[in-house]
């Protein structure tokens, strides 16, 4: 005579309890779309940013330190507003009275800091000195703003050295055919003009000098 099984304990031991459902967690859930919504917005905020523009002055030739600026030398340009402090084109009649406070390179925009209301290259006790050089007395590619040494360069028929009469003179233009303009210190100027007119001048140019 077989024993009638007990009820619930005919199922293998094997068999698993199931497993509650996970709990979901809000609080991650909201915190991953406010991140989402934030970089949205920041997103959008650049972009919008972007498409802010401001006339801005940009230089267009090589101003030396202490020359003047002119219609010349700059031109307009739109820029993105970027918060720099880049002098506005309405505000180009004032830069008009002013001077470079260092030497600028084409292409720069210009900002505040750049300019000064008086030269010190141009004030007194600076003179402007005319020299009409010949080929192989000046290295080509001068430029107004170049700074140069002004060289005695004594004739073959002399006993007299080279010397160097300006070390640090600021080419103020250049012209044709050697035709350049230095700003030299006046107690100078005399004693360069005397050798220039005796064609026993040369410049050369010192680029790390601006």
């Amino acid at each position: 005579m077989r024993t009638a099984e007990k009820p619930g304990l005919s199922a293998p031991a094997s068999r698993k309890l199931p497993v509650p459902p996970r709990e979901r967690k809000p609080a991650l859930a909201a915190l991953a779309v406010l991140l989402i919504l934030g970089g949205a917005l920041a997103t959008t905020l650049l972009v919008l940013r972007s498409g802010d523009r401001v006339s801005a002055i940009r230089i267009t030739q090589q101003v030396g330190a202490g020359q003047p600026f002119t219609d010349r030398v700059i031109e307009e340009v739109q820029i993105a507003d970027t918060g720099v402090d880049y002098v506005a084109w309405s505000q180009r009649q004032r830069v008009l009275q002013t001077f470079a406070a260092v030497t600028i390179l084409p292409g720069t925009l210009l900002t505040s800091d750049m300019g000064v209301t008086a030269s010190r290259e141009l004030g007194p006790g600076k003179a402007k000195v005319g020299l009409a050089l010949k080929p192989g007395q000046y290295p080509a590619g001068l430029e107004p703003g170049d700074r140069v040494q002004v060289i005695h360069a004594a004739g073959r028929t002399t006993q007299q050295e080279s010397q160097v009469l300006a070390q640090s003179a600021l080419v103020n233009s250049v012209g044709d055919k050697g035709l350049i303009t230095v700003i030299v210190d006046a107690s100078t100027s005399p004693e360069i003009v005397g050798y220039a007119s005796a064609g026993e001048i040369a410049v050369a140019e010192l680029p790390g000098a601006r």
